[in-house]
């Protein structure tokens, strides 16, 4: 009986975004074209969490090269001095609250269209039509809500309800479309037709610019200026696994390191030693007040937010990690575009200078960090995670638990996951009293999540095996989806 050929294995926060990936890999496509149709449709079925106004960041490994695509947002050349719209918002996770800056001067230069369209020309196989089409259609069509996603509306009801055009689109009857409801968004379609026929001459440059010129910070020299950015990844070993991380100056890659720095000399750990590695890096970034280039001049040598992941490999060993982000959205639509800007000048963890503390025309820093792991016996992990400051620690313990304790990719996601910053910890209950009267101990000042809950990350695994066979798993944090063809 002859074998199925394999095509390849894709991981991702919603069952549409990874579909959308698969039929790329069946019609004969490469990693690249999977992601770059995966993320065009994460825009329309995780709308939270992507945007075409917002940015991200891609950690490319084919055969011969690695590196990372950064095609985050740029801050602003020049400050509006006038008055500006700049309000503060509770985003409430049910156990806990968190406060999120919007309006018109949180958005910095989106790079999510400029980022793919230059994925594309450099590795893409397929067509662009073929590679937007499955968007398109879900757009125009409608895609059922889910439950995380009606959850994750509920959480930023206040961004999706803040201008009539939003509510337009998020709560077209009066109310957030439930779990079970449809939701369409033809004005996004159309602008990805636009996209599909004209490339980046489609984004609405202009549109932009006039809605931001009395209050906000963007012009159309800041967007026609935008380039994505080619960096080497941050180089880590864990004994003879090899960590591709995002470099500075995004911050993840330099803690997360930091973090596996403090186990080097551990042998199975504990969640007391995971917990006291990852403050320890929390407690090192403070000290040093974020300043990353002395906290990487720590390191050895090598030998938010509202974030979505998407992992893909194909059976030729090439891979995309990419992580994607609208902050949680400015609150205002783009006119006849159907998605908002990002709202990254709002980001306490991305922007920690305040409404007009922020530098000029530059790389704002992230927490995101999509990563990839090539393993001693030639197995090659592609991963990352959304959950805005608790990305590093969710990426940290998945590897521990799958690099050092020997899980499979499922059980390593699966695991209780636990998060400590400026002293106080926040941990999902480990289900074993030793384990946790330790943490307590250790951690005075700390949170007990009774269940599994979306602030601990959404973490997104797929691999492939010397022999090609793949494996993976989706977060259920964020209604992760694994598929493979």
């Amino acid at each position: 009986m002859k074998q199925t050929e394999k095509y390849g294995a894709i991981a991702s926060g919603h069952d549409l975004t990874s579909q959308a990936g698969i039929d790329m890999l069946a019609y004969g496509g490469n990693a690249f074209d999977a992601a770059i149709a995966a993320s065009f449709m994460a825009c329309v079925c995780e709308p939270i969490l992507a945007s075409p106004g917002g940015g991200g960041f891609a950690n490319i490994h084919t055969p011969s090269e690695n590196y990372i695509l950064d095609f985050f947002a740029q801050t602003p050349l020049k400050k509006n001095p006038n008055e500006i719209d700049f309000r503060a918002i509770q985003a409430d996770f049910g156990t806990t609250t968190q406060t999120f800056h919007i309006g018109a001067a949180s958005a910095a230069t989106p790079g999510f269209i400029p980022g793919l369209l230059n994925l594309y020309k450099t590795h893409a196989s397929l067509p662009l039509t073929t590679l937007v089409t499955p968007a398109i259609i879900a757009a125009n069509n409608g895609v059922t809500v889910n439950e995380f996603q009606y959850f994750l509306s509920t959480v930023v009801e206040p961004i999706l309800r803040d201008s009539p055009q939003s509510q337009e689109i998020f709560a077209p009857s009066g109310h957030l479309i439930k779990a079970g409801e449809q939701f369409k968004n033809p004005a996004l379609g159309n602008f990805f037709s636009e996209i599909k026929n004209r490339g980046i001459d489609a984004f609405p440059t202009n549109t932009i610019a006039q809605a931001q010129n009395k209050t906000g910070h963007l012009t159309k020299k800041d967007i026609e200026t935008y380039q994505p950015i080619m960096r080497q990844p941050k180089v880590f070993h864990l004994d003879e696994n090899q960590i591709l991380l995002n470099p500075l100056p995004a911050a993840s890659g330099v803690l997360i390191a930091l973090a596996f720095q403090q186990l080097q000399s551990t042998t199975n750990p504990t969640s007391l030693d995971i917990a006291q590695a990852l403050s320890f890096s929390d407690t090192t970034r403070t000290t040093m007040n974020s300043d990353l280039t002395a906290l990487k001049s720590l390191l050895n040598p090598s030998a938010h937010r509202g974030t979505t992941h998407i992992s893909v490999v194909d059976k030729n060993h090439n891979a995309c990690a990419i992580t994607l982000s609208n902050g949680e959205g400015n609150g205002h639509i783009v006119d006849d575009c159907g998605f908002m800007l990002n709202n990254m000048l709002g980001e306490t963890d991305v922007n920690p200078d305040g409404k007009r503390g922020w530098r000029e025309n530059i790389r704002l820093s992230s927490m995101m960090c999509p990563t990839i792991v090539s393993t001693p016996d030639d197995r090659l992990l592609v991963l990352g995670s959304g959950g805005s400051n608790r990305i590093r620690s969710a990426i940290f313990q998945v590897l521990v638990h799958y690099l050092m304790q020997g899980q499979d990719a499922t059980s390593a996601i699966n695991a209780p996951r636990l998060h400590p910053e400026n002293q106080h910890l926040d941990f999902e209950d480990p289900h074993n009293n030793n384990a946790m009267g330790q943490l307590q101990k250790a951690f005075p000042d700390n949170r007990v999540w009774a269940n599994q809950n979306m602030f601990f990350g959404g973490t997104h695994l797929v691999g492939i095996t010397p022999d090609g066979d793949f494996f993976g798993a989706g977060d259920a944090r964020r209604n992760g989806s694994f598929k493979t063809c």
